[in-house]
C-alpha cells in the first residue's frame, strides 16, 4: 500500500481521545477520524439490545461515509456488547476492541491486591468475572462501579470545574487494606478514567499503579495496520486528524481547544437521531 492508512477511532464521548493519542505516537502519519457518540452519552444507561442496534447503525454511517481501513471501538462498554456483532456485519474490517486490563494489572501488583475501576455496567459483566477468574485468580480483586467518574471527566475536558470531593469520593472504594497489605494496581476500566489520572494521582491516599488499557489497543491497532501498510511510513506528511460529534453541536471553545491540543479538528456532521 502507498497511501496511508485511514483509522476510525469510536467511543461514547471523549475517553477514547486516551486511545487516539496513544495510536498517533506509533502511526502519526496516518488519517483519523474520531467519532463521539455524544447523543448517546453515556452508554452505561442503554439497555444491550437498543446498545446494539445504536452502535451497528452508527457504524454504517461511518463506514459509508469514510470507508476506514481499521475501526477501534475506544469503549470497555460498547466493545464487550456490541463488537461481537460489528465483526459479522463486517467480517473483512479489522475491529479492535477495549477490554479491562486486569492481566496486566495481577502481573504487575505486588500486593496482590487489585482493584477494577469502571462504570457500574462494566464491573457486573460476566466478561469482566471471566478476565478475573482466567488471569487474577491468584488476587483479591475489588470491583468499583463508578456512578459519575466518566461524566466528571466529560466535564473536565469541556473546560468545566470539577471538584476534587467528587473524584475523591468515586475513587475511594478502590483502595483497600487487609492483614498489613494495601491495593497497589488498579484497572481504569473506562477510557474515560485516563483523562482524569493526573487529579486520580493526587487524590490518591497512596501511590498505586494505574494501569491504562490505550497503549496495549494502540499496539494491536498498530499490529493489524502493519500486516497491510507495513512500518509508518517516515516523512513529513502530517495525517488529516477530524473529529465528529453524533449531536452535530459545535464544540463550545474551551472543548475545541481541547481538541486541537490533541490535532484534531472539528468536522460538521448531520446528528443522529
Amino acid at each position: 500500500m502507498t497511501r496511508p492508512p485511514k483509522l476510525l477511532i469510536f467511543d461514547s464521548g471523549l475517553g477514547g481521545l486516551t486511545v487516539f493519542a496513544e495510536t498517533v505516537k506509533l502511526r502519526p502519519h496516518a488519517d483519523y477520524v474520531y467519532c463521539a457518540d455524544d447523543a448517546g452519552f453515556p452508554y452505561g444507561s442503554w439497555k444491550e439490545p437498543e446498545l446494539v442496534e445504536r452502535v451497528v447503525e452508527l457504524m454504517e454511517r461511518l463506514i459509508a461515509d469514510h470507508a476506514p481501513d481499521i475501526v477501534v471501538i475506544a469503549c470497555n462498554t460498547a466493545s464487550t456488547i456490541v463488537l461481537p456483532y460489528l465483526r459479522v456485519h463486517w467480517p473483512a474490517l479489522p475491529f479492535v476492541g477495549t477490554v479491562p486490563a486486569i492481566k496486566p494489572a495481577a502481573e504487575r501488583t505486588r500486593s496482590r491486591m487489585i482493584s477494577v475501576l469502571g462504570t457500574q455496567g462494566t464491573v457486573a459483566r460476566d466478561y469482566t468475572q471471566n478476565l478475573i477468574a482466567q488471569f487474577a485468580a491468584h488476587c483479591s480483586v475489588t470491583l468499583v462501579g463508578s456512578k459519575r467518574l466518566a461524566s466528571l471527566a466529560e466535564s473536565y475536558m469541556h473546560g468545566e470545574r470539577v471538584r476534587d470531593a467528587d473524584i475523591g469520593a468515586e475513587i475511594a472504594p478502590c483502595f483497600q487494606e487487609e492483614g498489613g497489605k494495601r491495593t497497589d494496581a488498579i484497572v481504569l476500566a473506562c477510557t474515560h478514567y485516563p483523562l482524569l489520572v493526573d487529579e486520580l494521582k493526587r487524590l490518591a491516599p497512596w501511590p498505586v499503579e494505574w494501569i491504562d488499557p490505550a497503549p496495549a489497543i494502540a499496539r494491536r491497532a498498530d499490529q493489524l495496520l502493519g500486516e497491510r501498510f507495513g512500518a509508518d511510513a517516515a516523512g513529513d506528511r502530517q495525517g488529516s486528524r477530524c473529529a465528529n460529534f453524533t449531536s452535530g453541536v459545535r464544540p463550545p471553545a474551551p472543548l475545541a481547544a481541547t481538541l486541537a491540543r490533541y490535532g484534531l479538528v472539528w468536522a460538521a456532521v448531520a446528528p443522529t437521531a
